[in-house]
This record gives C-alpha cells, structure tokens and sequence, in this order.
C-alpha cells in the first residue's frame, strides 16, 4: 500500500490539474521552459553558423593556410612558455639558495656566485660528455690527422696534415676544463706540428682554424708556444697578399709560398675568403708588436671601401688585380657572410673605439642592404633573406646564413633605442626560421639549403647535413643577449636530434639525407671547434668567455677585446701608429665559402 501512494505521488508533477491549482509552480515551469528554448535555439545558430564559415573556407582553399598559421603561431608560443617555465624553476631555485643560512647568517649571493639553472648544468655535462666522446674518436683513430672519418675509423688530411681538428678543438677542450686533453694536443704542436708542407692551402680555412685556434688559445692560457705556431704559419700566408691591390689570392702553397686562385672562379678573389683575415691577423700584431699583419689585411678593408655601394652589400667575386667586383651573386650565405660578419666584429674587437668607427659605418650600410633582402613566407610568416644577381631575386637561404641572426643581435646594441630594437627583432625572427630549419625535417636536422614558395613555406634544397654550427651561434648570441631561455631550449632539442642521428660508436657523423638520415663518413672539425663550443656556452654561465672582453671569429674562436688607439685612418693606412700592445689581461668541405 504504501508503496503505492509514492508511486502514484511521483507522477502527479506531470499532470496539468496540479499546476492549474498552483500558479507560482506553473510560472516557474513556463519561465524553465522559455530558458531551455532560447539556449537550444542559440545552440543551433551557432552550428550552422560554424558550418557556413567552413564551407566558405573550403570553397576559397583557406582550411590549411589558416591551419598552418595557427600550427606554426601556437609552436612558438609552446616553446616561449618552455623557456618562461624554466626562467621561473631558474628563478625560484636562486631564491632559495639565496635565503639559505650559513654559520647562522643569510648570504646574498653576487651574480657570479650564484650557481647556474640545474637543468642547465645537467645538458651542459651532457655537451661536454659528447665533446669527449667525438676528442676521444678523434685521438684513437686520427690522432694528429686533419679529421676523423668515424665510419672507417680512420683519419683524413683534408687541410694538409696541419693537425685541424687538434688546434680547431684547443679552445673547446680548455674552456671545458678538459686540461689533461689540453695538454696532451699542446705537447703535439710543440713537438710534432710542422707547417712547411707542400700543400696547396685555402688562406681563408688556414687563416680561420689554425692561426684562430693558435690565437685563442695563446689568450686562454698565455702559453707561448701558441703564440709562435701562429705567427709561424701567418708568415707562410703573407705572400697571398703580395697583389695590385693587396686584396688576396685565396690558395696560397705552405712551402713555396706560391699564391693563386682557384681555377673555377676564372681567376677571381672570393669576397668572404679575402675578407675574413682581419681579426686574427689584427690579434698577431697586437700580440707580437709587428704591424706588418694587420697593415696587410686592412688595406683590404680599404680598397673595398673604395668600392662600397650605398646599400652596402658586395657581389661574391673580385679582381684582385684591379680591386673592382664583377656580376655575381650578393649573398649572405657561401662566399659572402663573414665578410659582414668581420666588419662588425673588427669593431668590437678594437672596443668600439674610434680607430674602428670606419668599420661600424661600414657594417651599418650592409645592415640597410641586407633589409631590402628580407621576405616573408606565406602561409607561416617566416622571415628570411634572399640572394641577389643583378636586379633579381632568388627566393633561396643556406643555413649558413644563419649566422646572421647572432650577429644582427650582436650589433644591435650600437643603435639608438628603437633602431636597436627593431634590429633585435630581426634577428628573433630570423633565428625562428633557422630553428624550422631543423624543426621541418623528419631528422629534425637541417638541411644544407632552403628554398621558399609562395603557400608552402620552405623546402629543402640540398639536403645534406654536415655538422654546421651557425643556428645554434645565433641561439647563443639570442640567449646571451636577451636572458630568454626559449633558445635554450630550442638549442637542446638540435643537441638531441644531433646525438640520436650523428652519433655513433667512433664520433659523429654528418647526414647525407636529413630526410633518410643516411650517414657520411666525416667528423668536420668545426663540430668541436663550434657546435659544441656554441652548445656549452648556451648552458654556461655569461661570465664563461663574457662578451665584454671577448669576440669569437669565425670559426668561434675566442680572442680578447683589446682597446685600439693606433689612429688607423682608412684614407691613408700607410700612417698608422704600432698597434697598443696592452691586453686587458689573460684572457673545400665546409667553408663559409
């Protein structure tokens, strides 16, 4: 019975004569209903609504350009919130150690006693347990060689047996605190380097490798030994001078001393090859006292700027014989990049004083040229920087050229406010592109080359991938220079992709297909020179080679900042002043030809 009357209880919500006798029940139920109406029918706008746009979008082919724009939107906004996320555990972690209590007093730590990030300590253990394992290839299979092919485990002479991987990896190996490594190479280039060989040699890699590598590590460690190995092979260099012009033949051979140039570039001097001596041979001077290296290789610098457009840019091929340039390419990839890269450079090296302001005016004219090359990608927005012939355009970038991130950042700060902005900003955009670079490849290594089409973004050219450094030099110099640690993070995940698809059992190996990942058989020596170097320093602290009192060359180098007063007048060289002596304390494979 009881059982009855609840069921019969429940059911009288659904009859009308309830309600009739219940007004302010019935008006709620009107009210309710009216509620559920409006939000069914709004429900409905808004799908058919939706369904318009998405058929408006197909019927004009808009779905995947606006999909990719978001993909490519939302990935750097991942990876800003990556590096956000790791400034905040950086921030919070020197917070804490900042309130820890010694001997019963809380210490407030200087900057350069603050201990790093941890994860940055961790992937820098991680970079300098591989710069062991690529030296460690190198001594037992090439040791003394040029370079270490790892797949047959034997060592190559691809610079004329001058030991390039040994000198190119001094500087790494002594800014790593890898000192027993250290002195084992310096032992080998007092006893056992010798330059007088009968070998064809590129001016331009010797300069770079070996007088660089010799250089710096004279200034790391103030050894002197470096100091005359260098000025040794800087001699047997000085004849590829000896032109009309002073602009340099590029081959030079080591034990004649005969200078030419190669026979594909009909006869012609190679911009960035004849052009990117000046830091170091200004270093030798100021370091020995003989002036004669620096007059050299800035009256080069004057006879260009005898030529120097407006827009600043340069065509690839010169006359060393009339000093005049001829119809090639304007590129700031191979044969052209450290040629604007030195000019710049020249004037941090000389800190920024007015014996080097030429080379800053200089710089800054090539900055405008280089401005007039900058295009955009449809649909993604990548920024890049074409190449020029005459008056046309080629929608083309190498990665080379990625370098020019870093050094659009390292320049910036020489502009008013909002110049310098404005040039930061390019050099963000710019290494966004470099790091896709990487990111477009099924390897997620980077390709030679890339080319641009409207509606598809970038393509692969030549898709070789041989170790180059010059993305994660700019990453560096972004990090550096701006604290975001988003390029730490971008720098880790190409260490990453190096380690999983270049590493094996006896080194590193390039890729012949960053597509297939099929490998080569080559460690360059550059990868210890640089892409290690540029990945160590990225999670160092900036005090480790501070850019206050250090400038890198091309093949990241080292060589210390010292102040020039010697009144060097582009007009009339043959008047400069001995260099300032005073140091500010100790301190054909692949070319950016």
């Amino acid at each position: 019975m009881a059982r009855t009357r609840s069921s019969s209880s429940r059911f009288r919500y659904c009859n009308p004569s309830y309600y009739l006798k219940r007004p302010k029940r019935l008006a709620l139920l009107f009210i309710a209903f009216v509620c559920i109406s409006f939000v069914f029918w709004d429900r409905q706008t808004l799908v058919r609504e939706h369904e318009i746009i998405c058929h408006t979008l197909v019927e004009n082919h808009c779905v995947l350009p606006l999909f990719n724009e978001i993909r490519s939107y939302m990935q750097m906004e991942i990876s800003k919130l990556k590096g956000e996320l790791a400034d905040l555990h950086n921030s919070l972690y020197l917070q804490l150690e900042e309130l820890k209590n010694v001997e019963g007093k809380v210490v407030k730590k200087t900057q350069n006693d603050v201990p790093a990030d941890p994860i940055a300590i961790q992937r820098r253990e991680k970079v300098k347990e591989a710069m062991l394992h690529a030296w460690n290839s190198y001594e037992k299979y090439a040791w003394g060689q040029d370079e270490l092919q790892p797949q047959s485990k034997s060592g190559v002479n691809s610079f004329g047996g001058l030991g390039a991987t040994l000198i190119d990896s001094l500087d790494t190996l002594y800014i790593m605190g890898l000192d027993e490594q250290f002195q084992k190479a310096r032992e080998w280039i007092a006893n056992s380097l010798d330059f007088n060989k009968n070998y064809e040699a590129s001016v331009f890699e010797t300069t770079i490798r070996v007088v660089g590598g010799l250089l710096s590590a004279y200034d790391l460690s103030q050894d002197k030994v470096f100091l005359d190995k260098a000025r040794d092979i800087a001699d047997r260099l000085l004849p590829a001078w000896d032109t009309p012009t002073g602009i340099p033949y590029n081959v030079i051979n080591l034990a004649q001393g005969r200078p030419h140039n190669p026979g594909w570039t009909g006869g012609e001097s190679i911009l960035a090859d004849s052009a990117t001596e000046q830091l170091e041979f200004i270093a030798l001077s100021q370091r020995t006292g003989d002036p004669k290296y620096q007059q050299k290789v800035e009256n080069v610098i004057t006879q260009l700027n005898n030529i120097f457009p407006e827009d600043g840019l340069l065509p690839i091929y010169i006359d060393p014989h009339r000093g005049s340039t001829s119809y090639s390419p304007i590129t700031f990839g191979a044969m052209g990049d450290s040629f604007y890269e030195y000019l710049l450079k020249v004037w941090i090296q000389g800190n920024k004083t007015s014996a080097v302001r030429r080379y800053r005016e200089m710089w800054e004219k090539s900055m405008k040229g280089l401005q007039s090359l900058i295009r955009r990608t449809t649909p993604s927005s990548f920024t890049y920087i074409c190449e020029k012939n005459g008056d046309s355009l080629t929608d083309k970038m190498d990665e080379l050229a990625c370098f020019a991130p870093g050094m659009i950042a390292l320049g910036s700060s020489g502009y008013g406010p909002n110049e310098s902005q404005k040039f930061l900003s390019l050099a963000e955009e710019l290494a966004w592109t470099c790091y896709n670079f990487y990111q477009s490849t099924p390897t997620k290594l980077a390709g030679e080359n890339y080319f641009f089409h409207p509606g598809q973004d970038m393509s692969v050219g030549t898709s070789w991938n041989i170790l180059r450094p010059e993305t994660l030099e700019s990453l560096f110099y972004l990090w550096r220079l701006t604290g975001n640690k988003t390029y730490q993070e971008w720098g880790w995940n190409i260490f990453q992709a190096f380690e999983k698809n270049s590493r094996i059992e006896s080194g590193y190996v390039g890729l012949k297909d960053v597509n297939s990942g099929v490998k080569d058989n080559m460690m360059q020596s550059f990868f210890l020179a640089e892409t290690l170097k540029y990945l160590y320093l990225l999670f160092s602290p900036p005090s480790l080679i501070s850019l206050d009192e250090w400038v890198f060359n091309t093949e990241a180098h080292p060589i210390r900042i010292v102040p020039r007063h010697d009144g060097v007048d582009f007009e009339n060289t043959g008047e400069k002043q001995k260099p300032n002596l005073k140091l500010r304390g100790r301190k054909e494979g692949r070319s950016r030809d």
